[in-house]
């Protein structure tokens, strides 16, 4: 009977391939993640092959040679850049003799070393429980006999099948109490669209400098290391901008390439900030020599998300290194397309503060609509949002209000009071009723 064995943090590094040899910068992405876990990195092996072996993935002659790197090394453990199947692992593991991991597993034990909220916490475990549950047939041999001993003996169920309904039962108990915290969420951002505050999301690739944008935005004290995930957990707060407005800024977990399913689907409702959201602050390392390919794959899982039609602000951070002048571009509309900044120096935060106004203030439009007597409410709060510019009082009762505020805020409201757009005229106000009014 083979057990799995214990992993240590001497690790032997493979980066394997299907699609050809990686290239340094993944190379170097996945050594920093290991590292990020807390792994020392002892020995690394390149492999590529144009088919992966069914067995080990790698071949014989890499694995040979990787038997020889582990042992000249002292590595207690091999992480894969490439996702392994459960049998993949485990016969590596029977072969090496040392626990074996992929990049999927790696990145769910970052998250979980990092998780640090209520909410986080019970994100981390699901990812970990959907990845573990398909990997119980391969994992331990003693989980496929039936529990023995006196009162146990004969017919029922396995000790895999035991464990298999004790993760099912788990990820149930997680899956409810996720729902009520998103629920909690989703009552929040509701009660944001009802105070009419907009809400802006920060997004970027992991180790962009989301956290020390956001700190530097919000005031806020986010944890904030040069590393990968080094925040996990998500954050609202309040953002002033330029003439008095202020928005709700939320920071999202970062993205990487290859971002596991599990944490996709777990992280959902954290994410859910950034579908919702009115504007997306795509956060970009403008030294990265690389930063196109991350834009690629943050654009990729803002698709998954369904958060691709939502308007984005891409931010270029760490104009520092560069030694360049932040400045702003706009669209043909005269809108804010992208700003280039240093948050660690505040060089650029002002233009970047005025970009996200100017996005998010549109257009604004006057329209005059009749009220009824019974409509004093509705009449209250259109004088409550400042969209009044002026108002005639009707002798048979009622009044004609000259409104004058976003089409968006208009559409809103009418939705909200239930009122029919057949009350709205799109002229301006007469000069007759106005010189009543006077």
């Amino acid at each position: 009977m083979f057990e799995r064995p214990q992993s240590g943090e001497r690790a032997a590094l493979v980066h394997a391939s299907p699609d050809g040899l990686p290239d340094d910068s993944e190379r170097e992405e996945f050594a920093e993640l290991a590292r990020s876990a807390g792994a020392v990195i002892a020995a690394e092996l390149v492999s590529s092959r144009r088919r992966p072996d069914p067995r080990y993935f790698i071949g014989k002659g890499k694995l040979d040679e990787l038997r020889s790197l582990i042992e000249s090394s002292g590595a207690e453990l091999v992480i894969s850049s490439a996702a392994l199947s459960p049998s993949q692992e485990r016969n590596l593991e029977r072969e090496l003799r040392c626990r074996v991991l992929d990049r999927a597993g790696l990145i769910l034990d970052i998250f979980a070393q990092r998780a640090r909220s209520f909410e986080g916490k019970l994100q981390v475990e699901l990812a970990q429980l959907r990845h573990l549950s398909t990997r119980l047939v391969r994992g331990w041999t003693h989980l496929e006999r039936q529990k023995g001993g006196i009162g146990l003996r004969g017919p029922g169920e396995t000790q895999l099948e035991t464990d298999r309904r004790l993760i099912g039962n788990r990820i149930r108990q997680l899956k409810e109490r996720l729902e009520h915290v998103d629920t909690r969420r989703t009552m929040n951002r509701r009660n944001r669209v009802r105070a009419e505050i907009p809400t802006v999301a920060l997004v970027g690739y992991t180790n962009a400098g989301k956290s020390t944008l956001f700190n530097a935005l919000t005031n806020a004290d986010v944890y904030v290391k040069d590393q990968l995930f080094a925040t996990l957990d998500p954050t609202v707060r309040r953002l002033d901008l330029p003439e008095g407005e202020h928005v709700v800024l939320a920071d999202t977990v970062g993205f990487v390439r290859d971002l596991p399913h599990e944490l996709i689907a777990a992280f959902r409702s954290t994410l859910q900030e950034a579908r919702e959201a009115d504007l997306i602050l795509h956060l970009i390392d403008a030294s990265d020599p690389n930063r196109w390919q991350r834009v690629r794959q943050v654009n990729s899982v803002l698709k998954q998300l369904e958060a691709d039609q939502v308007p984005q602000i891409r931010v270029y951070n760490k104009i520092d290194k560069l030694d360049r002048e932040p400045r702003i571009t706009n669209n043909r509309a005269g809108e804010g397309r992208a700003v280039w900044l240093s948050a660690i120096t505040g060089e650029g935060i002002p233009m970047l503060k005025d970009a996200i106004a100017r996005r998010l203030r549109q257009k604004t439009v006057q329209r005059v609509i009749h009220l009824l007597p019974e409509q004093g409410r509705q009449r209250a709060k259109l004088f409550e949002l400042g969209a009044v510019a002026s108002e005639v009082t009707l002798e048979e009762g009622g009044w004609t209000l000259d409104l004058k505020m976003t089409e968006k805020d208009l559409k809103r409201f009418l939705k909200r009071e239930n009122l029919a757009e057949q009350q709205l005229d799109p002229l301006s106000m007469s000069s007759s009723a106005t010189a009543a009014n006077e």
